[in-house]
């Protein structure tokens, strides 16, 4: 039995269709019943919440794949998680954490993720790390200036990045957690298309029919502010700048063929994930 936490959301959601396409038994956590009613029906159902581990053994019970993930700048959730599998008996653990795990020294935005597969390490369960890069649906975050204004703030100019879709994270995902062969390995990800921001607001603004204008920002913080008008945590503001910075400064990119070595494909392109989220987008006539 393998046991998705994070179902609901935009890696979740495709793991789950991989694994109900290759018949697989698999159970996902949420903490809301509601918000899994688009999910494959054949799925278990438990209700827990990670950040209480007292609800958390009975959907860990007869587990013994774990597909974990987990947001925000703490590692309590994980902790939990990693403790009800050993409880549990879990065998594998597949994580989500980040290809800025591996840079010297460790970027703040990365370095809960390093601490979560530190934990994994020292829960002492074979587990494989998944590391992606940026994801294409990072440019949703762009949303509320494009329908507004029209137009996209850009932290990173020149800076060049390789964006994987959120759908072959899961397809990568399901593999580890269905074959053999992937413990205690590590596997860092990305699309194989180099883009700046410019270039990526192009590919949009043709699949919506929408010019949208690029606006270089003054200062990483700005963009900071202009998302999180009413304040962000500190750690939180403090490791977006710095992860911009840092982006900017990468004209080069980071590209890998790691997902056309595991799934014998290439990664899914920008404009086809674009296409595919064209209502998302706002392409008029989509609804």
């Amino acid at each position: 039995m393998i046991l998705v936490t994070a179902a609901t959301g935009n890696i979740g959601r495709e793991l789950t269709r991989e694994l109900d396409a290759v018949g697989a038994d698999f159970r996902i956590l949420v903490r809301d019943p509601a918000r899994a009613a688009g999910l494959p029906e054949r799925a278990e159902r438990a209700v827990g919440d990670l950040g209480d581990p007292a609800t958390l053994a009975p959907a860990f019970d007869g587990v013994d794949k774990l597909f974990l993930l987990t947001q925000g700048t703490g590692t309590d959730h994980a902790t939990a998680a990693i403790d009800a599998a050993r409880a549990a008996g879990v065998r594998h653990i597949v994580l989500l954490s980040s290809a800025h795990v591996l840079l010297d020294p460790v970027p703040a935005m990365a370095r809960w993720h390093h601490q979560r597969e530190e934990a994994v390490r020292a829960g002492g369960i074979p587990a494989t790390f998944l590391r992606p890069g940026a994801f294409m649906t990072n440019t949703l975050d762009w949303l509320p200036t494009i329908r507004k204004e029209g137009f996209v703030l850009d932290p990173t100019g020149p800076g060049r990045f390789a964006p994987i879709d959120p759908a072959d994270i899961a397809a990568v995902a399901a593999l580890a957690l269905t074959e053999d062969g992937h413990q205690d390995k590590g596997y860092t990800l990305t699309g194989d298309e180099l883009f700046t921001v410019a270039e990526q607001v192009r590919i949009i603004a043709e699949t919506i029919g929408r010019d949208i204008e690029v606006r270089e920002a003054a200062t990483p913080a700005e963009v900071v502010r202009s998302r999180f008008p009413h304040g962000a945590p500190q750690a939180l503001a403090d490791a977006l700048t710095e992860g911009f910075t840092r982006m900017r400064a990468d004209t080069v990119g980071l590209r890998t063929d790691t997902v056309r070595q595991l799934l014998g494909r290439r990664p899914r392109t920008f404009a086809d994930w674009c296409a595919r989220n064209a209502e998302a987008l706002g392409r008029p006539g989509t609804d």
